[in-house]
């Protein structure tokens, strides 16, 4: 993962163990308040979020454990690879985009970070510059060309930045 997609996961964990595990403890003992517990909707609902909520921070504390922290930036190449911000070309629709290829975890299409399980980004793994590739996606085929590839730790914008060539 990423340095970016390490912090945000180490966030989500402070988060849930600060914030969010205490407002559980609260709703339980406002819940058990209530009496009687077997038909008690409330305890019920905030035991059940208990249980989400401890399985989200084992998830969280796995992946911190087990992650490979990568910094794009340090990176170099012409290949499409783990970190590679990419833009390309749709060649039915001549529609031009930048995606970052990131982790699971801190993958958002509304800040052009693609996961690297997606379709489209097992597709472009390993091609270089100036490939055309066919990709299928839920949606149908796509033919996309990789017009360049580089290396930031910024998040990727509309356009090229002017320092990278």
């Amino acid at each position: 993962m990423t340095p970016r997609g390490y912090q945000l996961l180490k966030e989500r964990l402070d988060h849930i163990k600060k914030v969010e595990r205490p407002q559980n403890i609260e709703d339980i003992e406002t819940a058990r308040a209530h009496g009687d517990l077997s038909e008690n909707a409330e305890y019920k609902y905030a035991k059940n979020r208990q249980s989400e909520l401890e399985a989200q921070i084992r998830y969280c504390e796995s992946r911190l454990g087990a992650a490979q922290v990568i910094s794009p930036g340090s990176l170099s190449g012409e290949r499409v690879v783990f970190g590679a911000t990419v833009e390309l070309a749709d060649l039915d629709t001549d529609e031009e985009f930048i995606y970052m290829i990131v982790g699971e975890d801190e993958a958002d299409l509304k800040d052009k970070m693609l996961s690297i399980t997606s379709p489209i980004a097992r597709g472009l793994i390993a091609k270089e510059i100036g490939e055309e590739v066919v990709i299928e996606t839920p949606k149908g085929s796509r033919r996309l060309e990789i017009l360049d590839v580089w290396f930031t730790n910024d998040l990727p914008g509309d356009e090229k930045p002017d320092d990278i060539d």
